[in-house]
């Protein structure tokens, strides 16, 4: 697929989740190109071009037909940009692309949505167009020009979808915003304050203060959420571990420095048989350096999180003995 297989053929605003690697995420915006050019169907049709004709075309592939009464034109997969331009040919001049559409623009689209995400003024006419979701703001709506389009500010778009989603979503599109170097911990304090009575900012302030740029991945983000919830210390993303030489030797998903406790999120990966031999050896040296490491899967993570505390919360005791 032109964008990478991150964007469904078929629904273009559907992400498909290739990683939940924050850095892999920075670098969708690289991969977006925009080259077909967007019409409309009158324009379409002034060219001389019959329906039938434009029908045939749109089932060859050779022209996109992304919402009602707008085409695009050239060969090649259409991507996300050039779904977002033919959009704009029926937007109002004050619309702009944000919420999951904006992050996803600015590298740290790690929460998934089937929609494209548009914000207009508080008030304004918007056309109801399938796969299209409108956000009404009583926000002033300041966009900047990003990848060729209209879109609100990064850390607008992170503090509107930190206000929207469950807490589990909200915190790793915060981590991923702060990693990506969209915004600054600065700025979404600041930005945070602007949101101030409106629905979610209590969760906003909450989350903006836990948020951390060392973090790599979400469940590694929702991990530490779930221990900060469940009352245990401050665990720190990316713990780096030195041997006695000084030399850094591994880095932990999450480390609590003062109990020689770490945290890791058990993925995919790590059932390949290589990275488990790793693994192993990994496990062993921390453990002989007085390490007491604990690894959690997906279905502890969602289902089962108090487990994790438990467990956590155990370790930290035999520690105290």
């Amino acid at each position: 697929m032109g964008v990478g297989g991150w964007w469904r053929r078929g629904a273009a605003f559907n992400v498909r989740r290739v990683s939940d690697l924050y850095d892999v995420l920075a670098q969708y915006p690289r991969v977006l190109s925009g080259q077909r050019r967007a019409v409309l169907l009158r324009d379409v049709r002034t060219d001389g071009v019959r329906p039938g004709e434009l029908r045939w075309a749109v089932h060859q592939g050779v022209v996109g037909h992304p919402f009602h009464g707008v085409y695009l034109l050239g060969r090649g997969q259409q991507d996300l940009l050039d779904q977002l331009k033919a959009l704009l040919l029926l937007l109002p001049g004050e619309a702009a692309f944000g919420w999951h559409t904006g992050a996803a623009l600015y590298g740290f689209g790690v929460a998934t949505t089937d929609k494209v995400h548009v914000v207009v003024p508080a008030g304004s006419a918007v056309p109801q167009l399938r796969g299209v979701a409108v956000h009404q703001s009583v926000l002033a709506v300041e966009p900047v020009i990003v990848l060729g389009v209209p879109c609100l500010p990064a850390v607008r778009c992170a503090i509107d979808l930190t206000r929207g989603l469950r807490r589990m979503v909200a915190l790793p599109v915060l981590d991923a915003a702060l990693r990506a170097g969209a915004c600054t911990s600065d700025e979404l304090a600041i930005e945070v304050a602007q949101h101030d009575r409106l629905r979610g900012v209590r969760q906003a302030r909450e989350l903006v203060e836990l948020a951390d740029p060392r973090a790599e991945c979400r469940q590694e983000s929702q991990l530490r959420l779930v221990m900060h919830d469940g009352g245990l210390p401050p665990a720190v993303p990316q713990f780096p571990v030195c041997d006695e030489y000084g030399y850094l030797r591994y880095r932990l998903d999450l480390g609590l420095e003062h109990y020689l406790i770490g945290s890791e999120y058990d993925g995919q990966s790590h059932l390949d048989r290589e990275r488990l031999r790793r693994d192993r050896q990994r496990h062993n040296w921390l453990e002989e350096r007085g390490w007491a490491m604990r690894y959690f899967t997906s279905n502890d993570l969602y289902y089962h999180p108090h487990l994790i505390v438990d467990t956590i919360r155990r370790a930290i005791k035999g520690k105290s003995v």
